[in-house]
């Protein structure tokens, strides 16, 4: 044995070897510690829609962030002139970056503008003076400071919204910036989501306020007023409550709500309280908070301790204002309002008001932690129940081995041990993709097996064009080990051509795409990779290890559809009429999806999405039924054929998502109690997010068509380049309007199978056009509707075979594959065909129709053969 095998076989076996301990973490394998640290040290994880848990999309509110810095150096302003004996008064002004007060005289505007210009560099100054008129100042930001809170709001609130986190106790949390103004939350696991999301997009804004008792104004009167001229009403804002009345409140005062619980019942109920604009003391002003339990009730409440400077503020409110109700304002709401005895010292306070343990232990950690500078509003929350994600795993993997039980049976029936080989070099594809996925630290999901799935496709191909080389070497009478490397050779340029233009498109997905677009270029790009170490060193080394012990006899496959001598260009008439017609229906098809009239998920459209198990069978009418008695008349339930699964969708076009699961829920729960309905999974999506959502999977695609334009430009002709990047042009619109045919939801998951699609077909294309390349070089005088036909009629074989093994896998999750994967693994299979028709009837034909001449091309291959030798 030579020794260069044998350094083939050594690399070979450490590879494996190593891909094995690198991924025995992630199937609860004890390995040694130094192993785990090293190589992979949090194993293969799984994504949100295979372990469970929510991921979130959260936009930071900067106009407020701007807003509330304002009104903070405004408050301290305002305290710095009651020292001076100035008394300002704040006037209202619609521009929230805007602070206007009055002045009582001309003397105090001095003073105002010296202390501004001395004291608050971070303020510009407007006077407004005129002769018989109090003084206006108008107070804003300067650049500098609108600079820095632009720049910093998102960064802060992401390290406020991670300490949350981290003390509310998800295990490996991901948190990160997204764009300007958003932030991606990822929790994997969590078990109550309603509670981490209060947790997250609480503000805790903590705040002080007198509560004006005087009882001079009937608020129940005006808010009833109000809500009679259409101006409120109930449960809506409180800003536009206090902008209706306006006029009709004393100056500086504002109606908020107290939050009071019924300790017989539980009940929450919101009263009307009139409390002074002004803030006396704020949260920065706390240095710890903790649970405690105590009372006449003897029930949780949080103690806040106070920093220094904040004890002795505290203790100068209590001492001026003995007698008086003192509110504590949490995110504009009022959940205590205790009446000050005495002056208070020691520089501790606490909060109560019917809290349950929970919900005051998430208190204290917001408090601790600190205020968020900003609002922030929930655009896109995907939530996955543990046991659903677990079923997609267990319905994936046992589509995935049937569906590899099948095509590993195919290829040793029809390439006997060839097919063996082959199928050893796909199992050595699979770990090496789940190696890789480990020691990026990447996440496995959904979207991510479909690249899987595309990529073993792949590696079939590539074996299949090698065999199919085989054979041909092999009829011209070669010896075994001729006709193997005859074989490996000749399919070297294709696998490669077909391999790199994939990764392109992986490539610009991964680039432009969003998180499961991303997902699937990982697994693809990884899948592509390591089919060119599998297929041209791996099989290549069992070849020569075999030839070396001389026992590589005479190799043998089955025949199908050897060279059938179809006139394929005769028939391009009756296949482009086809074509036109589903082109057609798919244009239609793409101008309702951008307009949003389409059958679009709440992916795209916005809205809300909940899936359902029962415990017993119910009928959709009664569903039906609950739901229009809760006011959801626009929800549409869709029953799950053989399953005691109900989904709801809800489209609506908002920015930020409410609480519409919860609706759902408690409709189902309430009039359909006895079938047993828990929630599996939610997605709400914003309409700001499902409009990037979209725009980002059409950049992708068109982008990733350019990349492999240029490269078959480059590497072939800018005729070839046209040609393939028009039939997957072509197959993504006609899958596209079949889909719209068959009413399928338009979903992200769909959106990654017509991704897979674009991939299939580039690959197709590309080897019919290495063959006819091959061909012109051959046979540079023949005419090119000749050469064509010739070179389709040498790859049927490949065609077939390669589309029939990855229909075997597509069919095994169309059975197997369950609720989730049903669609998708549909939409794949209807692509395989038109991804083979197109590479026989499109992607030739219009090689053909496209400007250029035959001797151009015979001239440009020669320039390249030249080129490749060199």
């Amino acid at each position: 044995m030579p020794s260069s095998l044998k350094w083939k076989i050594g690399l070979l076996f450490f590879m494996i070897v190593f891909s094995v301990i690198t991924v025995l973490p992630s199937l609860s394998v004890s390995v040694p510690g130094w192993w785990k640290k090293n190589l992979a040290p949090e194993g293969l994880r799984l994504g949100l829609d295979l372990q469970g848990g929510m991921h979130l999309v959260l936009k930071v509110d900067i106009d407020q962030a701007i807003a509330n810095s304002l009104d903070l150096a405004a408050e301290e302003l305002r305290a710095t002139m009651r020292d001076e004996r100035i008394t300002l008064v704040r006037a209202r002004h619609d521009d929230a970056h805007t602070a206007v007060f009055t002045l009582p005289n001309v003397e105090a505007l001095n003073t105002v503008e010296r202390t501004v210009a001395n004291d608050f560099p971070n303020l510009k100054i407007r006077v407004e003076s005129e002769e018989g008129t109090f003084p206006r100042v108008f107070l804003s930001l300067d650049d500098e400071q609108l600079d820095f809170i632009e720049k910093n709001a998102v960064r802060q609130s992401l390290e406020i919204i991670r300490n949350r986190i981290d003390q509310f106790g998800v295990a490996e949390p991901v948190i990160v910036r997204q764009g300007v103004d958003e932030i991606v939350v990822q929790l994997p696991g969590v078990r109550d989501p309603d509670r981490a999301i209060d947790l997250i997009g609480q503000t805790a804004q903590l705040e002080f306020k007198l509560v004006d008792d005087s009882g001079v104004v009937d608020l129940d009167r005006l808010i009833n007023q109000a809500i009679e001229a259409g101006q409120w009403e109930r449960g809506g804002d409180r800003q536009q409550l206090n902008q209706a009345l306006r006029g009709q409140l004393p100056e500086e005062r504002e109606i908020y709500f107290h939050r009071r619980v019924d300790r017989d019942t539980g009940q929450e109920r919101l009263e009307p309280i009139l409390l002074y604009t002004t803030s006396l003391m704020t949260g920065e002003m706390v240095r710890d908070a903790r649970v405690r339990v105590g009372g006449t009730f003897n029930e949780p409440y949080v103690s806040l301790d106070l920093t220094a400077r904040g004890g002795r503020l505290f203790g100068q409110i209590t001492e001026r204002n003995v007698g008086r109700q003192l509110a504590i304002v949490l995110d504009e709401v009022v959940r205590s309002a205790p009446v000050i005895r005495e002056r208070i010292l020691g520089g501790s306070a606490q909060i109560s008001g019917g809290f349950s343990h929970g919900e005051a232990s998430d208190l204290a950690i917001v408090l601790r932690v600190g205020a968020l500078p900003a609002p922030v509003d929930i655009i896109q929350n995907l939530t996955v129940g543990a046991s659903l994600g677990q079923d997609s795993i267990q319905r994936g993997i046992i589509a995935g081995l049937f569906g590899a039980l099948m095509v590993a049976v195919f290829m040793v029936i029809y390439y006997r041990l060839s097919g063996v080989i082959a199928n050893a070099a796909l199992l050595l594809n699979v770990l090496f993709i789940f190696t890789g996925l480990a020691m990026l630290q990447a996440t496995l999901t959904l979207p991510g097996i479909a690249g899987i799935i595309l990529a073993i496709g792949m590696a079939v191909d590539a074996n299949v064009l090698i065999f199919e080389r085989m054979r041909e070497e092999f009829a011209l009478g070669k010896t075994v080990k001729s006709g193997v490397e005859g074989g490996y050779n000749k399919a070297f340029s294709t696998i490669i051509d077909s391999q790199v233009t994939t990764l392109i498109t992986a490539l610009a997905l991964f680039l432009f795409g969003t998180g499961p677009i991303q997902g699937f270029a990982v697994t693809l790009s990884l899948g592509v990779t390591f089919n060119l170490i599998t297929t041209l060193f791996g099989t290549k080394i069992v070849y020569d290890v075999l030839h070396s012990k001389r026992k590589l006899k005479e190799i043998r496959f089955l025949t199908l559809l050897t060279n059938p001598g179809i006139d394929f260009m005769r028939l391009r008439r009756y296949a482009f009429g086809i074509s036109g017609i589903m082109l057609l229906v798919g244009v239609v098809a793409f101008v309702g999806i951008y307009r949003g009239t389409a059958n679009l998920g709440v992916d795209f459209s916005g809205g809300t999405m909940a899936q359902y198990q029962a415990q017993q069978p119910f009928e959709l009418g009664e569903v039906r039924q609950a739901l229009n008695a809760a006011g959801l008349e626009g929800a549409q339930p869709q029953h799950v054929e053989g399953e005691n699964r109900l989904i709801v969708r809800i489209k609506e076009d908002r920015e930020v998502v409410g609480q519409i699961t919860n609706t759902i829920t408690a409709a189902l729960n309430e009039q359909l109690g006895d079938k047993g309905f828990w929630l599996e999974s939610q997605s709400e999506i914003g309409s700001a997010i499902s409009e990037t959502l979209r725009n980002k999977a059409l950049q992708a695609i068109l982008i990733a068509l350019l990349g492999v334009l240029i490269y078959l430009a480059l590497r072939f002709q800018m005729r070839f380049g046209l040609a393939a990047a028009g039939a997957t042009l072509h197959d993504v619109i006609v899958v596209l309007g079949i889909c719209w045919l068959l009413n399928i939801e338009i979903t992200l998951l769909i959106v990654t199978a017509l991704l897979t699609i674009a991939g299939y077909s580039l690959n197709d294309s590309v080897v019919v056009f290495d063959r006819i390349r091959e061909n012109i070089k051959k046979r540079p005088g023949d005419d090119l509707k000749k050469l064509i036909n010739r070179s389709v009629n040498e790859i049927i074989s490949r065609t077939v075979i390669t589309s029939l093994t990855t229909a075997l896998v597509l069919i095994s999750l169309l059975i197997y594959g369950g609720v989730v994967l049903h669609d998708f693994s549909l939409v794949l299979l209807i692509g395989i065909v038109v991804g083979t028709f197109s590479s026989i009837f499109v992607a030739s034909p219009l090689l053909m129709m496209l400007p250029g001449s035959q001797e151009d091309m015979a001239k440009s291959e020669e320039e390249k053969v030249v080129i490749e030798q060199v």
